[in-house]
């Protein structure tokens, strides 16, 4: 009985209990995906020298760009700046064949199970703005986040851990900052937690010094006492359960999170699959390693952020930004798939990779390349991904978007669904409008589903 009564009050049921804001929601339907790691390049990785190869682009390279490509939205007067040729050449990979540029050796090994989009567009020139749409699907800022959303549809499969964790570049935050992981006018207990490099990769998380286990215990159990007291019954969205579901949570993170940053217990054969041994990949190696670590113990949306403040933005030498940044990316990455797929954790785990745009086919200063929010790459793999085809295309240079186009909240949309959300129905009530990530726009990417 004293089993089954915790249980029912863990997940609310209990007329006398306050019900659990995390507690696990059915899904709207079947979702193939128990959990999504979303690999952010901050700054705008460059689609045409990565992904998306464009002979006219060689041909015509040192030309301004044919009027026929008409007018664009851009941030400076580039517009008749020449056109720069792609800066590494592109390979056919895999049993499908797809083409991968040489900045990407190890990522191109892994294509078979990758479902490229290279007809991505968005909304906005500018960083902040791309990157809240990116993130939380408008590009206002203080809306919930996609991580935040995932969290309140489902909730989670750990109650030791958060549901929702961020692993920010710890050279510095995405433009925009905290707000892209933000909860929005969602209860404060489905943010992002933020989870950071060093000893204590977590903040606060260790007890303080004289204080025993018994001392904390009860000064928790009063305060969450003290709120049951000031909640109003049956009002089970309110953010004084949220709160009181945070102190809960934080007290049992002391004993369960340590675990999870704890790697002396993985072989010397993955930490070389992430790079560990090699001081261009082991941060970000790092950071993966993690993320895999997370998703094995339960956690539903792992955010990495892969870049500095600038990150991928190579307004000049984009060639040799993109040297640097790729090495550094390149083989974590790859590790990642390889690793969840031999764990046969890929088909329950959707990974996601891109930045908050592309860049154009222009130069920039030379041999840089501006933003480009017309059209982009980005790709998808597990999770009830079907892999080793490439949907959209961009025009000749690399410029717009033009085959089977996917917006911003087709791929939120898609997301979703792989969880097993129908993002037309998760909905929030907030100043007296059902409000949803994707407003009232988004596609499910059909092509890509498995």
């Amino acid at each position: 009985m004293l089993a089954l009564a915790s249980l029912l009050s863990r997940h609310g049921l209990l007329a006398a209990a306050e019900p659990n804001p995390l507690a696990p929601r059915p899904p709207h339907h079947f979702g193939s995906a128990r959990s999504v790691i979303f690999l952010f390049m901050s700054g705008g990785p460059s689609h045409v020298d990565l992904f998306d190869p464009k002979p006219d682009l060689i041909r015509l390279a040192g030309q301004p760009i044919p009027e026929s490509f008409g007018t664009f939205k851009t941030r400076r007067a580039v517009a008749k700046n020449k056109l720069l040729a792609p800066c590494r050449p592109f390979a056919k990979h895999g049993q499908c064949g797809m083409d991968v540029s040489s900045y990407l050796p190890h990522i191109s090994r892994c294509v078979d199970d990758i479902c490229l989009l290279r007809g991505c567009y968005g909304d906005s020139v500018t960083h902040p703005e791309s990157v809240y749409l990116m993130n939380t699907g408008t590009i206002l800022m203080g809306k919930p986040s996609l991580g935040a959303w995932a969290t309140y549809g489902l909730g989670t499969e750990n109650e030791n851990m958060p549901a929702f964790v961020v692993l920010p570049d710890p050279a510095g935050w995405v433009k925009g900052g905290a707000p892209a992981w933000g909860n929005g006018f969602l209860p404060a207990t489905y943010q992002g937690t933020i989870l950071r490099g060093g000893e204590s990769p977590i903040l606060n998380l260790r007890t303080p010094r004289g204080v025993s286990a018994d001392q904390q215990h009860a000064t928790l159990d009063l305060i969450n006492n003290l709120n049951r007291q000031n909640q109003r019954a049956a009002e089970e969205d309110s953010e004084l359960a949220a709160r009181t579901a945070a102190y809960e949570l934080a007290f049992r993170m002391q004993a369960h999170a340590p675990e999870v940053v704890d790697i002396t217990r993985e072989t010397d054969a993955t930490k070389m699959l992430y790079g560990l041994g090699d001081k261009t990949t082991a941060e970000f190696g790092l950071r993966c390693l993690f993320a895999r670590r997370m998703v094995e113990r339960g956690v539903r949306f792992v955010q990495l952020y892969c870049g500095d403040t600038n990150g991928w933005d190579g307004h000049s030498d984009v060639d040799g930004n993109h040297t640097k940044l790729c090495a550094q990316s390149d083989l974590p990455v790859a590790g990642l798939l390889t690793d969840l797929k031999s764990r046969g954790l890929l088909d329950s785990t959707l990974v996601v990779w891109g930045g908050e745009f592309g860049r154009m086919p222009m130069s920039e200063g030379g041999n840089g390349r501006d933003h480009n929010p017309h059209g982009f790459c980005m790709w998808m793999a597990g999770g009830g991904i079907k892999g080793g085809q490439v949907i959209g295309a961009t025009d000749a240079v690399g410029l717009r978007a033009t085959e089977d186009r996917t917006h911003v909240h087709d791929i939120h949309a898609t997301i979703l669904h792989l969880l097993g959300l129908d993002h037309t129905r998760l909905t929030y009530r907030h100043n007296g409008r059902n409000e949803r990530l994707t407003d009232v726009a988004g596609q499910v990417i059909n092509k890509a589903l498995a």
